[in-house]
């Protein structure tokens, strides 16, 4: 029953809960893709880290799918694609072109490396850091009566994200 008293039906219902559970684990086995688990391995080394969370017949009533870890190169894709969009909404809204260099990519990429959200964060840096300086720079430009033509985006050595007006 729901909060209502409501009786609720889950035939043919698939619940999917995920964890950072055995994360290390997972990470540790799954570091050099030469010497990469079978899923089937992966999911039994991973066992014992959900037992010591998990109780048994919680986890005897599910089937374990672990993921495996977003590798460099799809990364940088997740990247681009998001980039992309950005760059079709900021066209589509300000009719203003967005460009950005390879060296961003591979930053936000490595950036998305250091924390556990892995891929996850992509949207995060985006959102939180490049966005705000792209309005920023567009509404001081539209106060002074000075509407760029667009805007180019890369990092610096240091890691800092680098705008210029195009």
């Amino acid at each position: 029953e729901d909060g209502e008293g409501r009786e609720i039906d889950f035939k043919n219902t698939i619940i999917i809960l995920t964890t950072n559970a055995g994360t290390d684990t997972l990470m540790k086995l799954t570091a050099d893709p030469e010497t990469m688990p079978s899923w089937d391995a992966l999911a039994k080394a991973l066992k014992p880290e959900l037992n010591k969370i998990f109780k048994p017949a919680f986890l005897g009533r599910m089937v374990l799918v672990p993921y495996y870890p977003v590798r460099d190169e799809a990364l940088k894709q997740i990247v681009r694609l998001k980039l992309g969009k950005i760059c079709r909404r900021i066209e589509e809204n300000h009719k203003i072109q967005l460009l950005y260099e390879d060296v961003l990519v591979d930053e936000v990429a490595k950036r998305c490396t250091e924390v556990e959200s892995g891929a996850r964060n992509v949207d995060n840096i985006l959102g939180n850091s490049v966005l705000p300086e792209i309005s920023r720079r567009l509404l001081a430009g539209m106060a002074e009566g000075q509407k760029p033509a667009g805007f180019r985006i890369g990092a610096a050595e240091n890691g800092e994200f680098v705008y210029s007006t195009v």
